[in-house]
């Protein structure tokens, strides 16, 4: 069968590292509360003209480089972003145009936090179905730009970034010892909008809007939701807990990563976290902190890679894969 085939990845952070102590001299905080809660020490932000498309493209590049593959290659982008440049068009296209590829499609995807599970997802039924061969999938966020930077409960946590993924469609033997994508499980529930949202937007309010959050709720249903789609993984394929190499979250907080981890039974050991240093970048932040474990030497070819994400909507999803 035709499996999706992780040729390689890559990443970029803008150059400005916000710490704790540069928030605590502008909100009521301190890098003791933020540790504490979250987990996080710093966060980077784009800079004035920086925008969404350009950390993708930079980690597009990067990606390419690594996977040793050329541009012209790529019939398929898929960009998981909540913060594209412009309301239209997706950003995928000017990412498209940066790398001056002029063929095949690119979109954006908007699933929140759970982005880049569900463009992985996609891109893998899309190469599966035989319509193109080879995708570049992103995640790719500004998120400073939708902070409200005086609620110290929401702009202590999120930050900037982008990563990505080659996938390639390769004919395997259709085992579950396969390279590539083996499941992948998504979903929604639009009851909760409103525990994970933005205030604004082109339809209701003509206006970006703010990120608005209640962290207890988002707290409480997290665990419960992921734990849910990893348990459907390993029931599609005949895995456990005890059988993953790497566990590469979300990274939202580390006490929800924590969590998640203990309740599925997964060694600490095996948790992929970047948390600390990167924030919560949203769909960045699963091919951010893949890229930190294959750069450190972790993550390796055949290795068994379990993803998971949740997201505003609420969205949540899981990936798991043969490196």
């Amino acid at each position: 069968m035709i499996r999706s085939v992780v040729l390689g990845c890559g990443s970029y952070l803008p150059a400005r590292a916000l710490s704790n102590a540069d928030l605590a001299k502008t909100v009521d905080t301190s890098d003791e509360w933020i540790v504490q809660r979250t987990g996080i020490r710093q966060r980077h932000v784009a800079a004035q003209g920086e925008f969404t498309s350009d950390l993708a493209i930079r980690a597009a590049q990067a990606t390419l480089g690594h996977a040793g593959v050329d541009a012209q290659s790529i019939d398929l982008i898929v960009l998981g972003t909540s913060t594209p440049d412009n309301t239209f068009p997706a950003a995928a296209v000017t990412v498209q145009a940066g790398l001056g590829i002029h063929h095949g499609a690119a979109f954006d995807l908007q699933a929140v936090c759970s982005g880049f599970v569900f463009a992985l997802a996609t891109a893998d039924g899309l190469l599966k179905s035989g319509s193109y061969k080879r995708a570049l999938v992103i995640g790719s966020e500004t998120f400073s730009r939708l902070l409200d930077w005086t609620d110290r409960t929401t702009c202590v946590l999120f930050g900037d970034g982008a990563g990505a993924v080659v996938l390639e469609a390769q004919q395997q033997a259709g085992t579950r010892e396969d390279r590539g994508i083996l499941t992948a499980h998504l979903r929604s529930d639009g009851r909760y909008r409103n525990k994970l949202y933005v205030d604004g937007g082109p339809s209701r309010t003509g206006t970006v809007g703010h990120l608005r959050m209640e962290g207890r709720e988002v707290f409480k249903h997290a665990v419960a939701n992921i734990t849910d789609v990893i348990e459907d993984a390993f029931r599609a394929t005949g895995f456990t807990a005890a059988d993953i190499d790497w566990f590469v979250p979300h990274q939202a907080n580390k006490r929800i990563i924590d969590g998640s981890a203990q309740k599925l039974g997964i060694d600490p050991s095996k948790v992929v976290s970047t948390v600390e240093r990167h924030g919560n970048t949203s769909a960045a932040s699963i091919p951010l902190a893949l890229d930190v474990a294959v750069v450190d030497g972790r993550i390796k070819q055949g290795d068994l890679v379990l993803l998971e994400a949740m997201g505003g909507g609420f969205t949540w999803g899981s990936v798991l894969l043969r490196w």
